[in-house]
């Protein structure tokens, strides 16, 4: 039976016409599905569904979402972010032999931290399951950490210090809303998303007012189970302030893209 498929222009130049028309005749596109942006079931014979594709330097990976969810698009993200984190947004199609079978999404909580009488513009990133290293099993542990290090993210022990500058890497904000944070492009070539929203995520003014002062937001990452789903930002303060005493929290500060 055809699919309510929705295949954009720039999907079907990456897939190309023999693949997409099979994708719009129900050969092989799923029945049912996780969507990539909300993570509820989606079922491609009853309602409008978008084909996503998100493609790294070696793999692409095509997943599925709701068409009142976000359109069909192609979304650039890093390799290791493929094999790592995105595997598990993509659902079941996206695993590679050898991946660890446990999802992960990277989660992001935006708030305002206050660092030697100033408030700063910070976005918390925390998986929902551990991270494997591309290409393992993930029985070594929890990579998370040690891959943002190799990344250039420093350890904190202080949320009292202001991290360091990381180079090349950015947040991009538009019209208060969060759309992705930009890592350097490989062989010095345009910034690729390291984490993109689905759907872009409103900002406070609050944040947004201090972002546009400082041009600068503060990103900490931690292992799943850190930090939380925090309700107030002095509860979000105290879960930080606990990792990083735990030798589980990294940071850097990212120049805002922008406004």
């Amino acid at each position: 039976m055809p699919r309510m498929l929705d295949v954009s222009e720039d999907v079907r130049a990456e897939i190309g016409d023999e693949e997409a028309d099979r994708l719009l005749a129900g050969e092989n596109a799923p029945g049912s599905y996780d969507c990539t942006s909300c993570r509820t079931p989606g079922d491609s014979e009853q309602e409008r569904t978008s084909t996503v594709l998100f493609v790294g330097e070696e793999t692409a990976v095509l997943a599925f979402a709701h068409a009142t969810c976000i359109p069909s698009q192609v979304v650039q993200v890093a390799e290791d972010q493929l094999q790592g984190a995105v595997r598990s947004i993509t659902g079941e199609e996206a695993r590679t032999p050898g991946a660890a079978p446990e999802q992960a999404v990277l989660g992001i909580t935006s708030g305002l931290v206050l660092i030697e009488g100033e408030l700063h513009p910070a976005l918390v990133v925390e998986p929902t399951a551990p991270i494997a290293r591309p290409g393992t099993t993930g029985n070594g542990g929890d990579d998370f950490l040690p891959l943002l290090i190799e990344q250039g993210f420093l350890p904190i022990s202080d949320v009292n210090q202001r991290p360091h500058q990381l180079s090349g890497w950015s947040v991009l904000v538009a019209m208060g809303q969060l759309h992705a944070v930009l890592q350097p492009g490989t062989g010095g070539g345009s910034p690729v998303a390291w984490w993109q929203a689905h759907q872009p995520l409103q900002v406070t003014d609050g944040w947004r007012s201090a972002a546009n002062k400082s041009h600068t937001v503060l990103v900490f990452a931690a292992p799943v189970g850190s930090i939380g789903q925090q309700p107030r930002e002095d509860l979000l303060r105290d879960a930080l302030e606990k990792a990083a005493a735990g030798g589980r929290l990294v940071a850097a500060a990212m120049p805002l893209a922008g406004t």
